[in-house]
């Protein structure tokens, strides 16, 4: 039964492939007069009308889909620019950090090659942590005691004195900035007399350094730098190199008071709340004992 099925159906396709071969031979074989192109036409004419309405009563459909399928299209490529636009943000981002962090580098490069403090066996860091509420205290850096680095060692960045090693673990240690309420440096304005002072905190004002023990009358001006002044006894030495800069006086307009009393306002010159690497000045070579500002 099944096989009768299936002959018939073949018998059926070949019919119709012969009579199509007829009909295609038979119509581009005649005139355009000829009954079949008649018939065609006719048939053109009599569907044209349908086709021609059922394109009229379908185009809302058509714009509809078309609607539905560029949104989506649209908001494809939107996700995609928004995708391609946060990756060059950070790709941005990064290049940012790198270009502050070479700039910090070049920074202590020339406080190396200008002060020769390459004798202090310098270990750069990385700042890996800081008080939001505090920045003007402490950070935490990524290199400790198995670094070499010790309590007390002084630590520069930015172009500056930073601060000292106050904590010291075996990975990390917590660095006391010198705008911390009880730092204290001993410190040497360049004027023409190089006059020397102690340089501490203003109370109140993180932001601002106050250099005090100064001679009356020195001869201070706005601009001048305040560097470390360093000092060495025998076997004993300054915690601080010498010329190490921290600051640079302010206005000197408003020092003249201050002057009368022996202290001028100091500007850091690191900018502490924004250090993203520092140097940790670990064990002189010689051995020698330092010591700190009494």
């Amino acid at each position: 039964m099944y096989d009768k099925q299936v002959r018939r159906r073949r018998a059926i396709l070949a019919i119709l492939v012969a009579v199509s071969l007829i009909l295609l031979t038979a119509y581009f074989g005649e005139s355009p007069s000829s009954p079949l192109h008649t018939v065609q036409r006719g048939i053109v004419e009599v569907l044209s009308p349908i086709q021609e309405g059922a394109s009229k009563a379908l185009k809302p459909v058509r714009d509809i889909a078309g609607w539905f399928s560029d949104t989506f299209s649209a908001k494809s490529q939107r996700d995609q620019l928004k995708k391609e636009v946060q990756t060059l943000r950070t790709q941005l981002d990064h290049a940012q950090a790198a270009l502050i962090q070479n700039a910090q580098l070049s920074k202590l490069v020339g406080l190396d090659n200008s002060l020769g403090i390459a004798s202090f066996q310098p270990v750069t860091a990385q700042v890996i942590s800081r008080d939001p509420t505090l920045w003007y205290a402490t950070i935490e850096v990524d290199k400790g005691s198995d670094d070499g680095v010790r309590l007390n060692d002084p630590v520069v960045g930015d172009g500056g004195l930073v601060g000292k090693i106050s904590t010291v673990m075996p990975t990390a240690a917590i660095v006391t900035l010198i705008t911390e309420h009880s730092f204290a440096v001993s410190a040497t304005v360049q004027d023409s007399l190089g006059d020397q002072g102690v340089l501490l905190p203003e109370v109140g004002n993180p932001n601002q350094l106050l250099l005090q023990n100064l001679p009356r009358r020195a001869p201070v001006q706005t601009g001048q730098q305040v560097v470390t002044s360093g000092f060495k006894s025998g076997s004993l030495d300054s915690l601080y190199p010498a010329g190490i800069p921290i600051g640079q006086v302010a206005d000197s307009n408003v020092q003249d008071d201050l002057l009368n009393n022996q202290q001028v306002k100091v500007n850091p010159v690191a900018d502490l709340r924004h250090l993203d690497v520092v140097q940790i000045l670990t064990a002189p070579h010689g051995g020698s004992r330092r010591a700190q500002v009494p």
